[in-house]
């Protein structure tokens, strides 16, 4: 998408956009994340119980479960490039959004009718090519409703209220099976009602065109123009400046552990009540929430590159916590605190570092880019963890990882030094 924004001294002259106020996160971002928020509060309440079903009630191995975990991370990517070069080639972002939250709001409701493990696996891959085809044209949308000196701010209201949702999702499947052993069909049917309802808010709320920002400054009594939008083009998603961001993104995700393995080392370590299982995510999601708006503040301020990266070394830190020798509830509090440091580090920070090296009409598109190099990595990485962990155990697995991504923390810093989007002035 083409965005124009006026030069800095003529906003300084425009009284209408003096003060805090020209600086405020657009409503557009506030609506995109309740439906963000409802749609998680869907997808999460089903997420949290499941690497316990899979493993406990259905007795799955560990390959299966990291087999379907892959899924979950990596089946999207099978159809984002698709959705970001749809929503720039027709500049609808609005309508193929909508499709990718119907795709999954259809599956949640199939889990309705639904059992068993091909049921579930034919679920996950649904929800997560939805997922696929929504969240660059959402990100798009974010993107040119903002001004870009507080691009990271409004990316990470957007994924605070997205994360109030994930952190609901599970507290609520949580106090489902509490009340109602083996409540496993409410969940399902909470998670479809949550689902359609995103829909209509977003069908509802959001409005079909976003409304650029426009020059400041115009001739009184003259039309203002918007700059012609320029045609999107394959060959622009080779900027060099995008092409290291999505290396990076690619290296990282490789080392990136699926949360489900990572809680149950800790369970393993720790030997707490299945039942409790699934306030781990919501204790994730708690911190998420918390450091979420400050972190995108700090990229701005100090460097979306940066925070990025340092994110990544919270993750580390998850990880050594996890395989630490004292077991009990602090080592698990401390591997969470890490653990939802590290997505409000990188989760809208990558997108707002993304948008601001995508080329001009490709945004969608260059989100998508590195979209689907994370959920390739990850798919691979969570493949890989499963079948290590049945050969070798999972502290040997963790260890492995551990390693990995300790190296591509300093291979990071060299290849994203100088970027754009390092440092933004407000």
């Amino acid at each position: 998408m083409y965005i124009s924004f006026a030069d800095r001294a003529a906003r300084k002259n425009e009284p209408a956009r003096r003060g805090p106020d020209a600086r405020k996160v657009s409503a557009v971002v506030v609506s995109l994340g309740v439906v963000s928020l409802l749609t998680d509060v869907s997808s999460e309440s089903v997420a949290a119980i499941l690497p316990l079903y899979l493993t406990g009630v259905l007795g799955l191995s560990t390959i299966a479960y990291g087999f379907i975990d892959g899924i979950y991370q990596g089946i999207s990517a099978i159809v984002r490039i698709g959705g970001g070069w749809l929503s720039d080639r027709t500049d609808r972002p609005k309508w193929v959004a909508f499709a990718g939250y119907g795709i999954s709001a259809l599956a949640r409701v199939w889990l309705l009718v639904a059992s068993g493990f091909a049921a579930v696996v034919g679920v996950v891959a649904v929800d997560r090519l939805g997922k696929g085809i929504r969240t660059a044209p959402r990100d798009a949308m974010i993107t040119a409703a903002s001004d870009p000196a507080i691009l990271g701010r409004s990316f990470g209201v957007h994924r605070m209220l997205d994360t109030v949702g994930a952190a609901t999702g599970p507290l609520l499947a949580f106090l489902i099976l509490l009340l109602i052993p083996n409540g496993y069909g409410t969940v399902f049917a909470l998670s479809a009602a949550c689902a359609l309802l995103g829909l209509l808010v977003l069908g509802v709320l959001v409005p079909n065109r976003i409304r650029r920002p426009q020059p400041a400054g115009g001739v009184a009594g003259t039309a203002e123009r918007t700059p012609a939008r320029p045609p999107f083009r394959w060959r622009n998603l080779t900027d060099p400046r995008l092409r290291r961001v999505l290396v990076v993104a690619g290296l990282f995700g490789v080392c990136t552990v699926g949360d489900g393995f990572i809680y149950l080392v800790l369970q393993d370590n720790t030997d707490f009540a299945a039942a409790w299982f699934p306030l781990l995510y919501v204790g994730t999601n708690a911190v998420f929430l918390a450091l979420a708006v400050p972190l995108g503040r700090l990229a701005d301020r100090y460097g979306r590159a940066r925070v990025f990266v340092i994110g990544h070394g919270a993750l580390l830190a998850a990880y050594l916590c996890a395989l630490a020798p004292l077991a009990g509830v602090p080592q698990t509090l401390v591997c969470l605190i890490f653990l939802g440091a590290f997505y409000a580090a990188t989760d809208g920070v990558l997108a707002a570092l993304a948008a601001s090296v995508a080329p001009p009409g490709g945004t969608a598109s260059g989100l998508a880019a590195a979209q689907t190099v994370v959920a390739l990595a990850r798919f691979l990485a969570s493949t890989v963890f499963g079948v290590v962990w049945f050969a070798v155990g999972p502290a040997l697995a963790l260890a492995v990882f551990s390693l990995a991504i300790g190296l591509v923390i300093p291979v990071a810093m060299y290849l994203l030094r100088g970027s754009a989007g390092q440092r933004t002035r407000v």
